[in-house]
């Protein structure tokens, strides 16, 4: 039996599902039109990609049955879903409700998700991707706050296969900053919160993994008001655990994987001990944004191979290993299937199941 929970971060825009989203990949099969269409931007560029699965709808309970097997027999037997609400509506949805809670074999798996509560640009339209022009907004009102809720614990917290800290459903929220915006200030967010838990723990549960997202010192310092930074509200809040989703966010980027590694988990354990909660380890793949764009983002990190990646996911099992008292053996890693990031684990033409490979010889006994 497996002793990890090794949980993927998914990006749910590989489907052409959601009308909205030809907002963005007017083809109409997700930002895999973006994915089919990047062209090498410097000599040795490690692009043009193509997966070995092919361009899937992962909206399709037939394809997620496919990769819910994968993940399942190389040691990835979670999903964090990115999950996002805009203009009034969820977004991207379907990848979620249509594709894995739909397929068959969804009972080898646990998901949870991760609100992406970041405003929506034409970042992800590679016609305006530089401009950065804001489409919708990522912070809520309490109204729409209190929706959201109640419909995340009726809809998803009481799925059988919801993932659970101690019995209670694990929620991570990626921006605090527009949360506490949306809200109207840091005593109503803090409101906002505990009426989080006090439903969930009305909805039958035992309370609510109330989970951060792990960022740089830069976001931790960011005044939220009322005197207080991120970092103050998460201590006052009391956010149960947290993790990373990129060593992006903690490192500059433009160097050779072992060294992107070495900084980011060394900035991660530092800005972590600022923060009282439980700090679970994380691991990226890579990072690579210009598929995203036309011009050039020199922003690459090198050498990110399945050999120096599984060297990330080596340290993240030993840190498991060193810390018996961590309430789960939760590990992020970035991600499933992020194409115009490059950082997935989706098998490619370039490596092959190589980082699966990675994951399945360090976790899989």
């Amino acid at each position: 039996m497996q002793r990890y929970d090794v949980a993927a971060y998914v990006w749910p825009s590989y489907t052409g599902d959601d009308p909205r989203a030809r907002i963005f990949w007017e083809e109409g099969y997700g930002e895999w039109q973006t994915v089919k269409k990047m062209q090498p931007k410097f000599e040795g560029h490690l692009w043009p990609r193509k997966p070995l699965w092919g361009y899937v709808n992962e909206a399709d309970p037939y394809v997620m049955e496919m990769e819910i097997e994968a993940a399942t027999s190389h040691g990835v037997n979670v999903f964090i879903y990115d999950w996002y609400w805009y203009d009034n509506k969820p977004f991207l949805e379907q990848c979620l409700d249509n594709g894995f809670l739909k397929a068959r074999n969804n009972h080898k798996m646990k998901f949870y998700l991760m609100w992406a509560n970041h405003t929506a640009t034409t970042m992800w339209d590679k016609r305006n991707s530089d401009l950065k022009i804001p489409i919708w907004d990522g912070a809520v009102d309490r109204k729409t706050f209190d929706f959201i809720v109640d419909r995340t614990i009726e809809k998803y917290f009481k799925h059988p296969q919801y993932y659970k800290i101690n019995g209670k459903p694990v929620y991570m929220i990626f921006n605090l900053h527009d949360l506490i915006r949306g809200l109207g200030g840091v005593a109503a967010a803090k409101d906002a919160l505990a009426d989080f838990r006090r439903k969930t723990e009305a909805a039958g549960f035992p309370g609510l993994e109330l989970q951060m997202c792990i960022k740089g010192r830069k976001y931790s310092n960011i005044d939220v008001g009322d005197g207080m930074t991120v970092r103050d509200f998460v201590n006052a809040v009391g956010f149960d655990s947290g993790s990373l989703y990129q060593y992006r966010d903690l490192t500059p980027t433009n160097r050779p994987y072992p060294e992107f590694f070495a900084d980011a988990i060394k900035e991660y354990d530092e800005i972590a001990g600022e923060l009282d909660l439980v700090a679970y380890p994380h691991v990226t793949v890579g990072w690579d944004s210009n598929p995203r764009y036309n011009r050039f983002h020199d922003d690459v990190c090198l050498d990110n191979t399945p050999e120096n990646v599984k060297k990330a996911f080596e340290y993240a099992k030993a840190y498991i290993d060193s810390h018996p008292e961590l309430p789960v053996p939760l590990i992020t890693v970035n991600s499933w299937n992020e194409w115009t990031e490059t950082s997935y684990l989706h098998p490619d033409d370039l490596y092959g199941y190589g980082y699966l490979e990675a994951i399945k010889s360090v976790f899989v006994e």
